[in-house]
């Protein structure tokens, strides 16, 4: 594995809520490609939760939905033979919360590539909290294109 996240490796200077090294108030997310998987543990803290106890439905949406774009960035830069990942974005996703996430302990983050075209990656993604599947996602990454206006956020 890795010692740099992906994050950290290709895009120390962003700052999306979710992933972004640069963001000091965000999850900072550090996920590393393992094989065909792509994983990250988490930590959650008290204000990330719903109520007490338990994380925020839309704080595990932002994990999975950042964790499954580094998953297809990742994909389509070694696909491509390419030095760095191209930008990517969220075009879909869904996630299905299974049961409730303590916060009390950290979560893991494991996704993987279920299919792949030039631009588009449909990965799926799961949460855990110890050995307990507590939410997935699938959803569909795109790599933009110049004029975009997200085409240069990770530089």
């Amino acid at each position: 594995m890795a010692k740099n996240s992906l994050q950290d490796q290709y895009a120390p200077n962003s700052i999306c809520f979710g992933c972004g090294p640069a963001n000091k108030k965000g999850l900072q997310i550090k996920s590393f490609s393992q094989g065909k998987q792509v994983v990250a543990k988490w930590t959650p803290e008290s204000h990330h939760e719903a109520f007490p106890g338990i994380l925020n439905g839309g704080i595990i949406g932002s994990l999975l939905d950042c964790h499954s774009n580094w998953t297809a960035a990742s994909h389509l830069m070694n696909k491509h033979k390419m030095s760095s990942p191209p930008c990517t974005v969220t075009a879909d996703y869904s996630v299905q919360l299974l049961q409730p996430t303590p916060s009390n302990q950290s979560v893991r983050l494991v996704s993987i590539v279920k299919n792949s075209t030039e631009r588009k990656v449909l990965v799926e993604a799961k949460l855990f909290s110890g050995e307990d599947l507590c939410a997935k996602c699938q959803g569909t990454f795109v790599a933009v294109k110049p004029g975009h206006p997200a085409y240069h956020r990770w530089s």
